[in-house]
């Protein structure tokens, strides 16, 4: 099959096309026609020297893709030749990724794609949606009537936070650093919109929530918010953010007596947890997104800019450039991406 491996850590240049033997699917696992696979920023990290998670090299880095089923190996079951499906599959230690004609993944960490999506909106949506969610629901617990500031809501995971927020009935205020971004953010389904740039965290609280603060705070811009957070969240509040790796003063939180949940959606995969939080508990997740996908109430957006396998370097280039509007998607197979 071909593939695009990357052979040492650093810039886009270590990518180069190979031609690797077609995997097969052992026991647990299915093996995959990849149709699309999508650039996430992990991705980058382990691309620039993210030695602690990513493949050994050479390697194959991505980890989102979506395609269709073309065997399945010993034990699977729910699943078989021809099966549209998706998942957050390979690309870091011990998995290879998705940058390939082809993927053997474990069948826990797939769902079958909604059918109301193309397979390259599907292939933009497992890492995302499945963070997005395990820190809404599955740690915060939102629920109707919440209130939730979702940071970051035209990125990647915060416009699906949005969406998800909405679906489980919650009044959403979304921040921003532009007009366009407020318009994007509003129509995932945010209430309101917040540029950053022009009002204050004090402002927007006291604007928004009568100086109450917000239910729940979700950080999804992967940068430094979490001082902004602890100051937007209401008394006995809760914070999810999906980056932590540096300082900051918990005094704020403390405070206030807040909740903080760290979510770092890749630990099932690079650890294989146990039940209840089990790469099979991915696989529900993407069932539930389907669910809301087919209902009408999930949309990714995608970036217009279109990749070939043979540009998996430009779609880099292009999602690290901050130029990127949506989603970065690599068409793999050009026959069944849509």
């Amino acid at each position: 099959m071909k593939a695009i491996l990357l052979n040492d850590f650093g810039d886009v240049s270590n990518f180069q096309p190979a031609d690797l033997p077609t995997p097969v699917a052992g026991p647990g696992q299915v093996l995959v026609k990849v149709a699309a696979a999508s650039v996430n920023p992990v991705d980058i990290k382990n691309r620039s020297g993210g030695r602690a998670i990513a493949p050994e090299l050479p390697g194959v880095l991505g980890c989102d893709m979506a395609g269709v089923v073309e065997a399945v190996g010993e034990g699977v079951s729910g699943l078989r030749p021809g099966d549209r499906v998706y998942g957050c599959v390979g690309g870091v230690k011990g998995m290879p990724g998705t940058y390939a004609e082809y993927v053997a993944a474990d069948a826990r960490l797939l769902a079958p794609a909604p059918g109301d999506l193309s397979l390259r909106e599907a292939a933009a949506l497992p890492l995302v949606f499945i963070t997005a969610w395990e820190g809404l629901v599955d740690r915060a617990q939102v629920k109707r009537g919440d209130t939730v500031l979702v940071h970051g809501g035209a990125g990647g995971v915060g416009h699906v936070a949005i969406q998800i927020a909405k679906e489980k009935g919650a009044r959403v205020v979304a921040t921003v650093s532009s007009a366009e971004k407020g318009d994007l953010a509003k129509s995932f389904g945010a209430d309101e919109v917040v540029n950053y740039r022009e009002e204050t965290v004090e402002q927007y609280v006291a604007r928004l929530t009568e100086g109450r603060g917000f239910d729940i705070v979700f950080d999804a811009t992967g940068g430094k918010d979490i001082a902004t957070s602890f100051a937007a969240a209401r008394l006995n509040g809760q914070v999810v953010t999906i980056v932590s790796m540096y300082e900051a003063d918990l005094s704020p939180m403390h405070l206030k007596g807040l909740s903080l949940h760290v979510v770092f959606m890749l630990i099932p995969m690079l650890h294989d947890t146990p039940a209840p939080l089990d790469r099979s508990h991915h696989g529900w997740i993407l069932r539930r997104a389907a669910e809301m996908a087919n209902a009408g109430h999930l949309k990714p957006h995608l970036d217009p800019t279109r990749f070939t396998l043979d540009q998996v370097a430009e779609a880099h280039t292009h999602l690290e450039s901050g130029k990127a509007v949506g989603k970065v998607v690599v068409d793999v197979a050009g026959d069944l991406v849509g």
